[in-house]
């Protein structure tokens, strides 16, 4: 089997997803990270379609290996492994369906059908009350988790901050039995962090995202050494050494990849294999709720160190909610998503509404 071409599709003007095209009439679908996505098309198209014409999808390693130095990827870094990472989920999903397996079984075999998801508001202008009311409703809706993302990004112990306040009144919502998770995206100072931290403790906060940048290490671990509340990180990183040094240097208790960032499956497996060999559990960073959220359930259903609820995006989305680009929509039911089972990623786009949102 040979790659006959590969296309990068914008759908609505914001949402890159690749189609990988093989001389056996096998088609892999995969999704890149949603950031700058003309420049994740220029990347697909234009440097690393070159290095996979001709080759052999199934070799899922040497093809990733074509990519990363196509791209000049230790150089060039996050938006490079962003467009590698939706060609590596198309390759798996070519292995796949050449196979007539689903992804779960090619990394090893699933140890769940279903996967706990956590609803993750990215809202930051609600007031604590607000936020409370809507933590509330999605609870009744099954999720037994609620993941709020508050401080001021960009700015350091900005005094709008109202996280504390905001968890108070969640909390208050919700009751004791909801898992808590706070997102400040490395909004605050090592000393206010720790401030915070321990405030979150006593309300019973199940993880602190990101209370330190991602490259202030030192920052990070002291946080994570203070504080008992886990610490969780790895959203903004990219390599299984970076990982190393989050662990190794960072001290962080959870680590957080996103296969749409980290490279796809390839490097992922990596990372879990890292995280397991020194005890860290994984819980994924996903806010792209169609094949991203498809290529985590085959990961979260593998390895034995995701063990907690995972991110799932609950605002409004295009490609989701109004246009599903996906012939079978995922469902949340009763706070879970089914494992796939299907060849690949087990799931196909409606062509009809991807022809409708490429053009846009």
């Amino acid at each position: 089997m040979k790659i006959t071409s590969v296309e990068c599709l914008i759908l609505d003007r914001a949402n890159p997803f690749v189609r990988v095209y093989t001389d056996e009439g096998i088609t892999g679908i995969g999704e890149c990270f949603r950031r700058q996505p003309q420049v994740i098309k220029t990347l697909v198209e234009h440097i690393l379609t070159p290095a996979l014409v001709g080759k052999d999808p199934l070799d899922n390693e040497l093809r990733w290996r074509d990519m990363y130095r196509a791209g000049s990827a230790s150089d060039m870094g996050g938006a490079v492994y962003c467009a590698i990472a939706g060609l590596d989920i198309a390759l798996w999903d070519i292995k796949g369906k050449a196979l007539g397996m689903p992804i779960h079984k090619l990394l090893g075999g699933k140890l769940k059908d279903k996967i706990r998801m956590y609803a993750s508001s990215l809202r930051r202008d609600l007031s604590p009350s607000e936020e409370a009311r809507r933590a509330a409703s999605f609870v009744e809706q099954g999720f037994t988790g609620y993941k709020l993302h508050s401080a001021v990004p960009g700015e350091m112990d900005d005094p709008a901050d109202q996280t504390i306040e905001t968890v108070r009144a969640v909390r208050a919502a919700v009751g004791d039995n909801i898992d808590i998770l706070v997102d400040v995206n490395g909004a605050f100072t090592t000393h206010h962090a720790l401030e915070i931290g321990r405030a979150l403790e006593n309300l019973g906060v199940f993880h602190f995202e990101e209370p330190r940048p991602h490259f202030d290490l030192p920052g990070l671990a002291t946080v994570a050494d203070t504080l008992d509340i886990p610490i969780a990180s790895g959203e903004m990183i990219y390599t299984h050494q970076q990982y190393r040094d989050l662990i190794l240097q960072g001290h962080v208790d959870i680590l957080q990849p996103d296969i749409v960032k980290v490279p796809g499956f390839t490097e992922f497996q990596k990372i879990a294999a890292l995280a397991s060999a020194f005890g860290k559990p994984i819980t994924v960073h996903n806010t792209q709720p169609t094949i991203s959220t498809v290529a985590h359930l085959h990961v979260c259903a593998v390895y034995a160190n995701i063990p907690y609820a995972q991110e799932y995006n609950i605002e409004p989305l295009s490609i989701r909610d109004e246009w599903p680009i996906l012939k079978e929509p995922l469902q949340v039911i009763d706070g879970y998503l089914k494992v796939p089972d299907g060849p690949g990623l087990g799931v196909e786009f409606d062509e009809d509404v991807v022809k409708r949102l490429a053009a846009a």
